[in-house]
């Protein structure tokens, strides 16, 4: 692996991609090539960990059922993302939040398949149907507490913040 450090599970994975993306993408002043080998060995290491998920509490486990997502949705998402000013994206799990200047990208942030979280003042993104099975109601923060949390702010130099 000459671009990923030894990722564990799905979450590790698209953490790494998001940073690498930050500083690789063509747009930002990266090399296209660079881009190009980051998401050939995402798309390798994604088939090998797309089962593979962190718990709250740190450790590893595989999911009982399949996910559907595939390599190139979080990558389009990510590559979309990043170039949107104002905007503070973060990871939380396999969940991705997005907060900050979001009115003025409402239109970008729809056809991304994100949704206005009222309670949350933030848009999210899941790859997967969500069926929640509690009454509990969640606030960002005992998200983060839960599921680990990394952001990034887009449009302004790597920022970046892990809880």
């Amino acid at each position: 692996m000459k671009w990923f450090n030894n990722p564990q599970c799905i979450e590790d994975l698209k953490a790494q991609y998001k940073r690498l993306a930050m500083d690789h993408h063509p747009d930002r002043g990266g090399s296209k090539a660079d881009m190009q080998e980051i998401n050939s060995e995402y798309d390798n290491l994604f088939q090998q960990l797309k089962n593979r998920h962190r718990a709250a509490s740190g450790a590893t486990y595989t999911a009982k059922e399949e996910t559907g997502e595939q390599a190139e949705d979080f990558r389009e998402i990510i590559n979309r993302l990043i170039n949107l000013a104002g905007l503070h994206i973060e990871i939380c799990g396999s969940w991705i939040w997005v907060s900050g200047e979001t009115k003025k990208h409402k239109d970008v942030l729809k056809h991304l398949s994100f949704r206005w979280s009222q309670s949350k003042s933030a848009w999210y993104y899941h790859s997967t149907p969500y069926r929640k099975r509690n009454s509990r109601n969640y606030s960002l923060d005992e998200i983060r507490e839960l599921y680990g949390s990394e952001t990034v702010r887009s449009g302004s130099p790597l920022a970046v913040r892990i809880v």
